[in-house]
């Protein structure tokens, strides 16, 4: 092989091995701790679910892929198949909820009626505002 050849695959090749090994620690990059951030946002969730369902866009656009601080009172708790556990605040719409989603909780410590207090990233609103990496800040009886 000549020369500028191998130079040529040998850059190629160090460009792709760069490529795998930031792909692989962006997915396995653990979350940072919520329950000590500062939060961009302390809303209601009766508030949140409200701005969302009056103008979709403005609220995406202020609360996405920020730190939100909710408090509300506990529609539901339940446990999906990957052990997560989610955590639904009631709004003013029965048909829609704030649902926060923890990666490790006991469900067993929440029940329907409680008023709690939760840090978690908005990701967004499919007609239920979803917050992820969520933290307990605050439980109230």
């Amino acid at each position: 092989m000549k020369s500028y050849v191998k130079v040529a695959l040998f850059v190629v090749l160090f460009i792709a091995l760069v490529g795998m090994l930031f792909g692989l620690m962006s997915f396995f990059k653990k979350h940072s701790d919520l329950s000590k951030a500062k939060p961009d946002y302390i809303i209601t969730a009766v508030t949140l679910q409200k701005e969302f369902e009056d103008n979709e866009s403005a609220a995406s656009a202020k609360y996405i892929k920020k730190i939100l601080e909710v408090s509300g009172s506990i529609s539901s708790v339940t446990q999906t198949d990957s052990n997560n556990v989610n955590i639904s605040l009631k709004s003013s719409n029965d048909l829609s909820s704030v649902i926060c989603t923890f990666a490790s909780a006991d469900p067993s410590k929440y029940k329907a009626g409680d008023e709690i207090t939760i840090r978690g990233e908005c990701s967004g609103f499919l007609m239920d505002v979803l917050l992820n990496y969520c933290a307990i800040v605050q439980k109230r009886k």
